[in-house]
């Protein structure tokens, strides 16, 4: 099975975080530079209320068949996590390792990018969950998305604590920063000054992380 060049793990420290906002804008990013994208989402879950779910967005984002992003097997039209859904559906129960396992990236593929579900610690198979998941695949960086404001220090410690132990180095984005919020101010500055996090605070900012290569040197 072919592997991108360069794989991520955009994942979150809560539900509603915007996970699928920024993977869309970094999918957008990285189109405008001319790189091959392909994005995943290994399985969804989702409320039967009219709007687009996550892999119809990552499809439109990225030129691709939603089919392609989640297989249709891993659709799970029921609010909450993708095991339990499958549970409360009456469909079969699948594991950490049957979703790496689907995981087919198109040849041309230079950056691919995995969406996960929920938070980083929320259910992600019957018996495991997104660091379960980053220990399958081994991503050359995960992203974790966190909301700028009120209670995201304490959101960030414990995500980022979770995922360190899977290798890959991690990059915080606060969602939704708002340069005129002194409390967004004062939380980016408390994560990345006194907690040493790499902490970003715009899509374009991402871009360029993604592409960046260990040691500093850029693919493009």
């Amino acid at each position: 099975m072919s592997r991108p060049e360069r794989l991520a793990v955009v994942c979150g420290t809560a539900t509603d975080v915007g996970k699928t906002w920024v993977t869309c804008g970094l999918l957008h990013g990285l189109r405008q530079r001319g790189v091959p994208v392909a994005a995943r989402k290994p399985a969804q879950s989702f409320a039967q209320d009219g709007r687009p779910t996550d892999a119809e967005l990552l499809a439109a984002a990225s030129g691709q068949e939603p089919w392609d992003v989640c297989p249709a097997h891993r659709w799970y039209p029921a609010a909450m996590a993708p095991p339990m859904a499958a549970v409360a559906l009456g469909r079969e129960a699948f594991t950490s390792a049957s979703l790496a396992a689907e995981l087919d990236w198109p040849a041309r593929a230079a950056v691919g990018i995995i969406e996960t579900a929920g938070g980083v610690r929320s259910p992600l198979a019957s018996d495991g969950d997104t660091v379960t998941l980053c220990h399958l695949v081994a991503p050359d960086i995960v992203i974790l998305v966190a909301e700028a404001g009120l209670g995201t220090i304490n959101a960030v410690r414990l995500s980022a604590g979770a995922l360190r132990d899977g290798g890959a180095p991690v990059v915080v984005h606060l969602n939704r920063y708002d340069a005129t919020d002194d409390l967004h101010h004062r939380n980016r500055d408390w994560l990345a000054d006194r907690d040493r996090f790499d902490v970003v605070i715009s899509v374009g900012e991402l871009v360029r992380r993604l592409l960046e290569r260990p040691g500093g040197g850029r693919r493009d």
